[in-house]
């Protein structure tokens, strides 16, 4: 009776210590560099917490090492609440990318909630012949041994795509890894290498404007706007194929439940809010609404991910230290 009264007691201390949470300003920590995707989603995000949660929140960019150094840094913040970590799906491919991770994905974070997903598109250089993806399969078939496949740097979402669509397609392309999506782009609207595969959040625009070429898209089901011509890789023959960059929130390990509750409560607030809503949307994000915004489910996913894409790899043999 004395353990059980005790152990009410300390509860009750705990949500009683951080009723006003919270009391000061707020840092999300983006493991990129300012300006790219997730650093907009981050800051969409930011936003639209303010008002649920009451409070000022500043982002913070911690780039370097595939958001590795961003992530190894909330994984040794305070937990209070105060500092958090908007990442993407590198939360899930790090585990088998980098030999010395400093952190451990399912142990060392409280997993806050899924936030997006992002659909990604096959795109190439203007000057290549083929004009739909049926000829584009037929240009791969008569290239074998001369393809350049660009992405943004090991561990990226073009990096990671390209790096399944070889799988399943069973065929070697020589890798052109750039320092960014931005040079890759520029490399590939110039014609210095031949396709790429990246999230609609780089190529719309570029698609938009006849830039580049467009085949295909990931997802199991067709787009809408200005991209729902493009078929989806599934029903072009490559089964299976769904292929997305989403992101979460986290918070260091330990955080107080009463604290995790509030900004889970807000995070759901947010993702409702029609602004955030809006300027997902213009950037062909599609924003989570199932289970997965609850904690749980969050963690659930991200394990998931990293058995998915821990063999292809670790198959593909390609590591950071």
């Amino acid at each position: 009776m004395k353990k059980t009264l005790l152990a009410c007691v300390a509860a009750f201390s705990v949500g009683a210590a951080w009723a006003d949470y919270p009391e000061k300003p707020l840092t999300i920590v983006v493991p990129f560099a300012a300006g790219g995707p997730t650093d907009k989603v981050a800051r969409d995000l930011a936003e639209a917490l303010r008002k649920p949660l009451n409070a000022t929140i500043v982002i913070e960019n911690v780039g370097g090492a595939g958001g590795t150094l961003g992530a190894t840094k909330v994984s040794k913040a305070s937990p209070d609440g105060y500092t958090l970590l908007l990442h993407h799906i590198g939360m899930a491919t790090s585990p088998a990318l980098y030999r010395n991770l400093q952190y451990k994905t399912l142990d060392d974070f409280e997993y806050l909630g899924l936030i997006n997903e992002v659909p990604m598109t096959l795109i190439a250089r203007p000057s290549l012949p083929a004009n739909n993806y049926a000829e584009f399969l037929k240009w791969i078939e008569s290239n074998k041994g001369k393809i350049n496949l660009a992405n943004a740097g090991l561990g990226s979402a073009s990096h990671l795509c390209g790096l399944i669509y070889q799988s399943t397609l069973k065929v070697d392309m020589t890798t052109v890894p750039y320092k960014g999506t931005g040079p890759a782009m520029t490399d590939l609207i110039g014609g210095q290498v031949d396709f790429m595969c990246d999230q609609t959040t780089n190529t719309t625009s570029q698609i938009d404007t006849g830039k580049v070429k467009a085949y295909a898209v990931t997802t199991t089901k067709r787009l809408g706007g200005n991209l729902a011509k493009l078929p989806t890789l599934e029903e072009s023959g490559m089964k299976g194929f769904n292929v997305t960059i989403w992101h979460g929130l986290y918070a260091p390990k330990n955080t107080p439940k009463p604290v995790l509750e509030k900004i889970n409560t807000a995070l759901k607030t947010a993702l409702k809010d029609a602004d955030f809503r809006k300027r997902e949307e213009a950037l062909g994000a599609v924003i989570v609404t199932d289970g997965r915004v609850n904690p749980a489910e969050h963690k659930k996913f991200v394990e998931a991910e990293i058995n998915k894409w821990g063999p292809v790899i670790k198959a593909a043999g390609q590591y950071a230290e």
